[in-house]
């Protein structure tokens, strides 16, 4: 039976680009910044290590991300950040500071076939693969994942939905008794309808249902975001 735990919402939202639904022009964001797309150095707003909360058990981290040579993300908007010289995705970067306070793993899903750099050539094909609900070949660095009892899942919000290589991860595992946390990026369109897809997807993992979504003009100023959202899962020490 499908299980869903409610948490308060922590909903990040901005007027998109491309993916942009009727009506979301006005979208609110709670962001600092919404035109940067290069991060700048942020000092965590909590200076105390974090602990998750023995109920998740083992737990990983897993995201897909597709940073663009021109810095936008397709149909999801800007989808880099650089940080200390290093060219993230958005979603990598939201990744990276999860697993920078909880001290947990990050794995990359990886496709097998790379996606072009250009951002018309990358709207084209996420468009394409949705409209015949392809499943992209992939590949996970840690392929056994029975013995996680978590796995906070990120992604970017492709035409509303979520890319068809996430499809493919889930079309892949049984996180049957297992906690799903989902985390998006997005260009307007919030975490979109993307929670009911998992928990069809995954009919008989717990889906948490408010997970947190990040307009792609605010990622380099949402570490605070990031924090605040955590503490829904653990608690950050004095």
């Amino acid at each position: 039976m499908r299980k869903s735990i409610l948490l308060g919402s922590l909903l990040v939202l901005a007027a998109c680009q491309a993916d942009q639904e009727p009506g979301d022009s006005s979208s609110i964001s709670t962001g600092t910044n919404q035109s940067t797309n290069q991060s700048t150095s942020q000092s965590r707003v909590t200076q105390g290590d974090f602990s998750l909360a023995d109920d998740y058990g083992k737990s990983l981290i897993i995201y897909f991300s597709e940073p663009e040579a021109s810095g936008v993300d397709a149909v999801a908007g800007a989808s880099r950040v650089v940080e200390d010289g290093e060219v993230l995705g958005n979603t990598e970067q939201i990744a990276s500071w999860i697993a920078e306070d909880t001290g947990l793993e990050r794995v990359q899903i990886e496709t097998n076939r790379a996606y072009p750099s250009d951002h018309d050539e990358l709207v084209d094909q996420a468009d394409e693969e949705q409209a015949e609900d392809a499943r992209p070949e992939i590949s996970l660095a840690r392929e056994d994942l029975t013995d996680y009892d978590t796995i906070f899942i990120g992604y970017p919000i492709w035409w509303a939905d979520l890319p068809m290589p996430v499809y493919s991860f889930f079309d892949n595992e049984d996180f049957s008794g297992k906690t799903l946390i989902p985390f998006s990026t997005h260009g307007g369109s919030g975490l979109a309808d993307t929670i009911a897809t998992i928990e069809d997807l995954e009919p008989d993992a717990t889906v948490v249902t408010d997970g947190l979504t990040i307009s792609r003009n605010n990622v380099s100023d949402s570490r605070a975001d990031v924090e605040q959202w955590l503490t829904n899962f653990g608690s950050y020490s004095e």
